[in-house]
């Protein structure tokens, strides 16, 4: 036991020696990539472990520190944030990590939660100062969220720490297996890792997690919360971003670099084709990305608007929506929708969840690490189709435009799946309560 508590310190000490150059180069190089986003500068002093706005524990009150990472991550946990808000004698302190999802969690939360902020960088002092403000009963971290320091915060203060929906991509089990056995020693404070899917379950006890450790509850992002638009209300947002009701739309969802660029060769192989209405909407992951967006759709020669102007008041080919929080409104007016970063060179992909949920034909690249388990359910449920290449992102395309019925087949097989996947939230629901009672 001796051992093993000193080769932990040991490991902990030289993570700590190396973060400090790691942050000294890092730092500057996230800024520099972060240039012209709105807001990168905010929450310095929080980031640091400043927390200046959290109020004095009251007696009888359990805190739960919930981080969740960006956008994406704050959607899956609402329900679990709204059941922790209604619950007696508990309150949230709510972190986030990227901008948007910071501006986001402040529309939604401000004043139903305790504190809002920005989780601190993992160095030290700065994560120290942020445990002793916060001081939480507990503390629940999304996905992949393992930072060595919070872990030893947690073992040091025997404070429960539950990972919700824990995934592991290919690149991070390949990186941590050259840990060998003192991997799980680095992450002894995590009391749970509820683990998204059977893959990840079996990877994290191949690394060394005790069977106590891990609990297979399947994807909280499956159980999202999809607020439908009526008939009226699609047909009123198709108007303002300059689509007809007649049209198809082609959608690009939270695309990254090179992808937009191959949605519109797509678009125009088909409108090349066929006499078919097909228009094309673009949402870029990131809305600051726009002028590359606008410089991709210029240099095609086509007719574009910004969402981000408001309503178009015409009808247009193309409509880039440099908006943030829009998407799940945005794919309800599409018929087909493609997945972004998952084209070469990008490998993790981003959720094909509410697309599927929603009743959408999908149209997925090869790189969906990120979302692996679901992207295999959906291929092999019929609800969408993997392509390799720009070359069969156009002949999806077309095809699926083409044909209504295998677009409506494919779109019943998303919502079946869906359904048939429900469940992971109210596992995770269930081991949140086991630990606050």
């Amino acid at each position: 036991m001796v051992l093993k508590l000193a080769a932990m310190v040991l490991v902990l000490w030289l993570y700590r020696f190396l973060f400090i150059p790691l942050l000294l180069v890092m730092g500057p190089i996230h800024l520099w990539r972060s240039r012209g986003r709105r807001g990168t500068s905010a929450g310095f002093r929080e980031r640091m472990g400043c927390f200046p706005d959290l109020p004095p524990r009251r007696a009888g009150v359990k805190r739960v520190w919930l981080q969740a990472v960006s956008v994406g991550e704050l959607l899956a946990v609402q329900p679990i944030i709204e059941a922790l808000i209604a619950r007696p004698g508990t309150e949230v302190v709510l972190t986030t990590t990227t901008v948007t999802s910071q501006q986001m969690a402040r529309q939604r939360y401000a004043g139903k939660v305790a504190a809002i902020g920005f989780f601190p960088i993992d160095f030290m002092p700065w994560v120290a100062r942020m445990w002793d403000s916060v001081a939480p009963d507990l503390m629940l971290l999304t996905e992949g969220e393992w930072w060595p320091e919070h872990l030893n915060q947690a073992r040091q203060r025997a404070v429960p720490l539950v990972c919700m929906n824990a995934r592991i991509s290919d690149r991070s089990f390949r990186r941590m297996r050259w840990a060998g056995p003192l991997l799980p020693r680095i992450m002894a404070g995590l009391t749970r890792l509820l683990a998204a899917s059977p893959t990840d379950a079996e990877r994290f006890r191949a690394l060394g997690f005790r069977e106590d450790q891990v609990q297979l509850t399947g994807n909280i992002k499956v159980d999202i919360v999809i607020s439908t638009l009526s008939a009226a209300e699609r047909s009123a947002l198709r108007a303002e971003l300059g689509f007809a009701e007649t049209d198809v739309v082609l959608l690009g969802a939270s695309t990254w670099p090179g992808e937009e660029a191959a949605l519109v060769k797509a678009w125009q192989a088909v409108r090349a084709k066929s006499e078919v209405p097909l228009r094309l909407l673009l949402v870029p992951r990131h809305a600051e990305r726009r002028d590359q967006v606008v410089a991709v759709v210029t240099g095609a020669g086509v007719d574009f608007v910004l969402r981000s102007r408001g309503p178009t008041g015409q009808r247009v080919d193309v409509c880039i929506a440099d908006t943030t929080g829009e998407l799940q409104r945005l794919t309800q007016v599409a018929d087909v929708v493609f997945v972004g970063k998952s084209l070469p060179p990008h490998r993790d992909g981003q959720t094909p969840v509410e697309a599927a949920g929603l009743g959408r034909a999908l149209i997925l690249g090869p790189g969906m690490a990120n979302f692996r388990s679901i992207a295999r359910g959906l291929v092999e449920g019929g609800a969408a189709w993997r392509v390799e290449n720009e070359r069969e992102l156009a002949e999806a395309v077309e095809a699926l435009v083409l044909d209504p019925t295998e677009r409506a087949r494919r779109a019943s097989l998303g919502r079946q799946w869906h359904e048939a996947n429900r469940g992971g939230l109210q596992l995770t629901l269930d081991e949140i309560e086991r630990r606050l009672a």
